[in-house]
């Protein structure tokens, strides 16, 4: 059996060329990357801006488990599934973070046959989005920490410093680190800490930014530090925005690539969701709307986080409106769920499924909060029996949506017509009545409390002392009116990654809120987050290697 990155290397790809002016974009519209990649310039941007959207559909799962979902596999398999059976379609996904590749969750461009290439490029460093974001970040690191060698002339109270560099790698050494040792001459000496980059305000503040003026106003906004007496300190107040906005002008612009059957896919941005708001820029979700007649997105994780805030945060933000939601699940996953081992998950367990699908009706009811129809993708595996097929047959009745079976891993886009063609059904006899699920006005508790029992389940929520320290900060700030970006355990509805199902009874703890006033949201940390991930036992990083012709292998 071929792996991914076997199958990924035996396509004869496009010229991307080809792939734009399949878009009807232009040669003057795209900046080439070599080959196969270029960016989409602002020019395709202006040209398309009166012209109408297509279908918004997005594609989110039940909670990830050790068994795999296929979430980004079945977005690319619908994008070729698509063009199958006619359909002008364009897939937008977010950009992988090298940190997962080389860690153990691996890349973002889907698996098998249903992949978006250049999968070495677009796994490893791509177009340079992800360095430009880092130095735009430790750029205003560096400005903060120069003042405070020049004289501190805002009095910039070093114990209280918010922006944390960054770095696109697992690196739990970086986590807590002090900064400005050995003298004088080297700096003011001060407790620093890392995060991942894609954890970072600046990450949001790219994928949620409409233009470069926009941007810009953006990063100036990003509370840097406080003062001695209190006062907030802004980016702005370094008069570091513009250089920063320098860094990310090529960044800004989406990437334009294709999947291994030439549909056309626009990757950009990558935000986690469990410790941001996971979903690609609000850039090319619009511009893959103005070039086709369905935009099929995804976001990250299970819906309770990908998706609540791909409707709450960036939805809201960008005046977007999804027409149908896909929500991906496996047997497996859901037989995990019911109590089955991973080593045990190819057995039949009809018992096991039938308590574990209570993940599945949890995040399909949840979609429907929102107003929106629902389709559920069962991702299919061979050991998948007739006995448990039926079982999310009765399930999928019981809850009134449509479903189909995928086989786009194996089959590429003709194992994923079945899928296309229900989700096109559905949107064409079901209306979308989108509506956020706390309204704009509402207090920032209330959002955490609308988001905690409506979504997750809870019966209530607490907040430690520390975050209502961080609350009552925020709301001096005017930040309580903005949407809410809950940092939680993937793993589970709760914040207990040990409860699987569907979890009742529990309260969740928010330990910290953060204000990320730049990007427009307030962070709320729920049970213990590390935006600095580490590396396994094993990390994958041990079996990529590049041969003496410059083939990489290992890489999935």
């Amino acid at each position: 059996m071929l792996t991914d990155i076997e199958i990924a290397q035996s396509v004869e790809l496009k010229p991307i060329k080809e792939i734009g002016e399949k878009l009807g974009l232009t040669e003057d519209e795209l900046e080439f990357y070599g080959k196969y990649k270029a960016k989409i310039s602002e020019r395709a941007m202006e040209r398309l801006r009166d012209r109408p959207d297509g279908k918004l559909i997005l594609v989110t799962a039940i909670n990830p488990t050790p068994a795999g979902e296929g979430k980004t596999t079945t977005t690319a398999g619908l994008g070729q599934a698509m063009a199958k059976i006619g359909k002008n379609a364009v897939i937008a996904l977010r950009e992988p973070s090298l940190g997962p590749v080389f860690g153990i969750k691996g890349g973002a461009a889907g698996g098998g046959y249903a992949q978006v290439l250049p999968m070495e490029d677009i796994n490893l460093h791509f177009t340079g989005d992800m360095h430009a974001i880092t130095s735009a970040n430790n750029l205003c690191c560096a400005m903060l920490d120069n003042h405070l060698q020049q004289g501190n002339t805002l009095g910039i109270d070093p114990r209280r410093i918010l922006i944390k560099r960054c770095l696109d790698m697992n690196d739990r050494a970086l986590r807590n680190v002090i900064v400005g040792l050995g003298g004088k001459i080297n700096g003011v000496p001060r407790e620093d800490n890392f995060i991942i980059t894609v954890a970072s305000e600046v990450m949001a503040i790219l994928c949620l930014a409409k233009d470069t003026v926009d941007l810009k106003e953006r990063l100036g906004n990003i509370l840097i530090a406080y003062d001695y007496e209190g006062k907030p300190i802004y980016a702005k107040d370094i008069k570091a925005e513009g250089a920063m906005a320098a860094l990310l002008r090529d960044a800004i612009n989406p990437n334009l690539v294709q999947t291994i059957e030439g549909t056309p896919a626009i990757m950009h941005g990558g935000p986690f969701a469990n410790i941001a708001h996971g979903c690609n820029s609000v850039r090319a979700t619009r511009l893959a709307l103005k070039l086709a007649d369905y935009c099929i997105t995804e976001a990250g994780f299970g819906s309770d986080l990908g998706a609540e805030k791909f409707m709450d945060i960036k939805c809201r933000m960008a005046g977007l409106a999804p027409d149908c939601v896909v929500v991906v699940a496996t047997v497996r996953a859901l037989k995990y769920n019911g109590g089955v081992p991973k080593a045990e998950l190819s057995t039949e367990n009809v018992e096991a499924l039938e308590k574990g699908i209570v993940n599945l009706k949890a995040h399909v009811e949840n979609m429907h909060k929102f107003g929106v129809p629902v389709v559920v993708a069962i991702n299919r595996f061979g050991t998948d029996t007739d006995a448990e097929l039926k079982v999310i047959d009765g399930c999928c009745k019981e809850l009134g949506v449509s479903y189909a079976l995928s086989e786009v891993f194996g089959k590429g886009g003709e194992g994923g017509m079945e899928l296309a063609k229900t989700v096109c059904d559905v949107i064409d006899s079901s209306e979308s009545n989108f509506a956020p699920i706390y309204p704009d006005d509402a207090t920032v508790e209330e959002k955490i409390g609308a988001i905690a029992g409506k979504i997750y389940g809870a019966s209530g929520v607490t907040f430690t002392n520390q975050a209502n320290k961080s609350l009552k900060e925020i709301k001096a700030l005017g930040g309580d009116k903005m949407p809410v970006c809950i940092a939680k355990t993937q793993y589970s509805l709760s914040d207990d990654p040990a409860l699987l199902g569907r979890p009742t009874g529990f309260t969740v703890t928010i330990r910290d809120l953060k204000l990320s006033s730049g990007a427009g949201f307030v962070v709320a940390y729920a049970g213990d987050i590390m935006t600095m991930p580490g590396l396994p036992k094993v990390p994958a990083a041990e079996k990529i290697d590049v041969d003496d012709n410059a083939v990489i292998h290992g890489l999935f």
